[in-house]
């Protein structure tokens, strides 16, 4: 199992995962376009240039099965404390309960030490339930409430 940062080349296998979910579907985001778009291209081309942002890829054996995106966010609060943001974590559905997504969870934690952070958030839907459980045996914490404002409605 490899983790590294995606290249360009990777971005159909990141949409492909993201798409490959429930709520993607339900929230209208389970279709893989033919072509990625050029709002997708510049979302990418703005992660790639940007210090505090990696998009991750897990590959195995040539193939993109897991991926993640993490934000590294500087703050005066916690004396200052680095803070790393995980979002978007897919693992493709055949590799799901077999150890892939836990590794790359471990991985990424060791990514915020090394940049130093002191600690590690993420936020994930309600609805995730198996998702919570998965969090929690990695030691995650339940510890706020998140809200969200949609501006395209």
């Amino acid at each position: 199992m490899e983790f590294r940062i995606a290249t360009r080349a990777d971005v159909p296998a990141v949409l492909a995962l993201l798409a490959d979910d429930d709520l993607s579907r339900e929230r209208g985001f389970g279709e893989v376009p033919a072509e990625a778009g050029p709002e997708i291209w510049a979302a990418f081309a703005a992660i790639e240039a940007d210090p505090n942002n990696e998009l991750i890829v897990a590959v195995e054996d040539g193939a993109v099965t897991g991926t993640c995106q993490l934000t590294y966010l500087p703050g005066l609060s916690r004396g200052g404390a680095w803070r790393m943001q995980i979002e978007a974590v897919r693992i493709q559905a055949g590799r799901r309960g077999h150890g892939l997504g836990a590794e790359m969870m471990r991985w990424t934690i060791e990514r915020a030490r090394e940049r130093g952070c002191r600690l590690v958030q993420l936020t994930s839907d309600k609805k995730r339930a198996d998702a919570h459980r998965f969090y929690e045996r990695l030691g995650f914490v339940r510890s706020h409430e998140g809200m969200k404002l949609d501006l395209e409605r």
